[in-house]
Order: C-alpha cells, then sequence, then structure tokens
C-alpha cells in the first residue's frame, strides 16, 4: 500500500472532532443545540454557566433580545418577563484568546467590565468588535467560553424572528416568544 493511501486511509479513520470541554444540550421552543464549552481557556465563566445549568436557572427563560445578523441573547427572564435572581457577578476572561465569531458563546454584560452573571449571547457572525482590545469598560471585550457544535440552523432560524419594541427595556424582543426549555450537561460521544 501507498504511503498516500496509508495516510488517506488514516486521516479517515480519525474523530471528526475532538471534544475538550464539557458539552451542553440546549432545547429550545424552536428546536435544540449542542453547544462544547472551554473551561481551559474560560474556566471561571464555564464554572459560572454550569452552575446556573446544573440548578435548572435556565429552564423555561427566554431569548429576549435577537438582532439579525449580529446576535441572540438570553438567559435572565422568565417566559412573563420578570428578571431572575443571579448569584454575584463574575470576572470578565475576555482577554482569554477567544473570539466572538459565528456560533461562539459569550458572556452579556453591562458597562461596567466585570459584570456578567446569567446573561450569554450566541454571535450570528463574526463580531470582531466585540472582542478584547483593551483595559477600558469600551473595549475590554465580552468573554467568548462556548461554541454551537450541532443546531446553527436552529440558532440562525432565532435570528431571522420577527421583533417588537415592547418597552424601553426590550427593544429587539421577539414577537413569538422564544422559550429556553431547559440546559442540561450531556456526555461527549465515544
Amino acid at each position: 500500500m501507498s504511503w498516500f493511501l496509508r495516510l488517506l486511509l488514516a486521516v479517515t479513520l480519525l474523530p471528526v472532532s475532538v471534544w475538550a470541554g464539557p458539552l451542553v444540550e440546549m432545547k429550545t421552543s424552536v428546536g435544540d443545540l449542542r453547544i462544547e464549552l472551554d473551561a481551559e481557556q474560560a474556566p471561571q465563566t464555564v464554572a459560572n454557566f454550569l452552575a446556573y445549568v446544573d440548578a435548572g436557572f435556565y429552564d423555561n427563560t427566554i431569548f429576549h433580545r435577537v438582532i439579525e445578523g449580529f446576535m441572540i441573547q438570553g438567559g435572565g427572564y422568565s417566559r412573563n418577563l420578570k428578571r431572575k435572581q443571579t448569584a454575584a457577578p463574575i470576572a470578565n476572561e475576555a482577554d482569554n484568546g477567544l473570539k466572538n465569531i459565528r456560533g461562539s458563546l459569550a458572556m452579556a454584560r453591562s458597562e461596567a467590565i466585570d459584570s456578567a452573571t446569567s446573561q450569554f449571547f450566541i454571535n450570528l457572525a463574526d463580531n470582531d468588535f466585540l472582542n478584547h482590545r483593551g483595559k477600558t469598560a469600551r473595549t475590554y471585550g465580552y468573554a467568548v467560553f462556548g461554541r454551537v457544535v450541532t443546531g446553527m440552523d436552529v440558532v440562525a432560524e432565532i435570528g431571522r424572528v420577527k421583533t417588537v419594541a415592547k418597552n424601553r427595556l426590550f427593544k429587539d424582543y421577539p414577537e413569538q416568544q422564544v422559550v429556553i426549555e431547559e440546559i442540561r450537561r450531556i456526555e461527549a460521544p465515544l
């Protein structure tokens, strides 16, 4: 057998993806997706997110902010638009080298650098301007801590829902509510 055929055979037998971190499955009213978390690059952020997952915090929350071609945001409000009580804010790990690219999962925050609690967003496009670029509140960026590995079609569908301005707080609110039914840890495929 030639070296080329051996190489081709070896490459085809390699696993398609190497799971570097914990996996979660997010069930939504639109469909399901799987997310790989990067506990190596964003250890505090992943631990924070998984604490909310394990507590069932995200069950029956909503995507309350959807901006087509930009991102979908959820993890902070119940179906009746009540803000959920969260744990204390965490340190911002936006300087971890991970980028806000299409399909990445990042923490939402206020203007304060270390203000992220439970809310997250999934990037619908490469959003370089959200990456860490400096030490000020404006340039610190948004901490990426995972990526969608299956279900980007669901994410894209959510990103295309019609939105309305519900009030001053909800300016890009889905006209038809998009519910996060649950998020659970799952085992990586063998």
